[in-house]
């Protein structure tokens, strides 16, 4: 009985986070310098991190895994309900830079958060709990996104972390849960690009991003 009635309360204290897969099929998002779309490195890494955080007995809806379209705005509509939204991409650079030779210049993660979520500080505070975890991961930010170039520049909140603000990302300010998005590595980065898709790789990414979802979502 004492134990049924521990698990009971370890339901009842779940989280319920929702794991957005960037892009589709039909809207792939970036090419990898080997020709392999993002879409398929999204779906890889969110879901091992759903994975994660199932193992962590949290309750968690994937987006964007069946093959059909849906458009951003739909997205966190899909679990109003839920504590946590959190999608999943893999990074590129403007094609000028790619012209240019210039793909080997930035690797790393980057993560988004936006003021026009209602719910920015815990959104920040969760971003600032990945980032903490991916650099134990051994990982490093990608300050791509804050070079002053057209197109970019966006203000960085958190250099060490590699937290940016991106206040227009729909399917951060559209949630009205806390929401974060997460660019794992630079995909047109050649050699980037071969350690993403290693399943060494993912499982690790994984690991650190879904820890630090689940820790920055416990109830009390």
């Amino acid at each position: 009985m004492a134990a049924a009635v521990m698990g009971s309360a370890t339901l009842a204290q779940a989280a319920y986070i929702v794991v957005d897969t960037g892009h589709t099929p039909q809207r792939p998002g970036a090419t990898g310098a080997s020709g392999r779309v993002e879409y398929q490195y999204n779906l890889d890494l969110s879901g091992a991190v759903a994975h994660d955080l199932m193992a962590l007995d949290d309750r968690v809806k994937r987006i964007s895994v069946n093959g059909k379209d849906i458009a951003l705005k739909e997205r966190p509509q899909q679990a109003p309900d839920a504590d946590f939204f959190i999608s999943i991409h893999h990074d590129s650079m403007q094609q000028a830079w790619i012209d240019a030779g210039r793909q080997r210049e930035f690797a790393g993660f980057s993560i988004f958060v936006s003021q026009l979520n209602p719910n920015y500080e815990q959104s920040l505070n969760c971003a600032k709990a990945i980032g903490e975890n991916l650099l134990a991961a051994g990982e490093k930010p990608s300050l791509y996104h804050a070079t002053p170039v057209p197109g970019e520049n966006r203000p960085l909140i958190d250099q060490r972390l590699g937290i940016h603000r991106f206040d227009d990302l729909v399917v951060l300010k559209n949630a009205t849960t806390p929401a974060v998005l997460v660019e794992a590595g630079v995909i047109v980065n050649p050699d980037e690009e071969k350690r993403l898709a290693d399943p060494q790789t993912i499982t690790k990414l994984a690991g650190a991003i879904a820890q630090a979802v689940h820790e920055c979502n416990q109830k009390p």
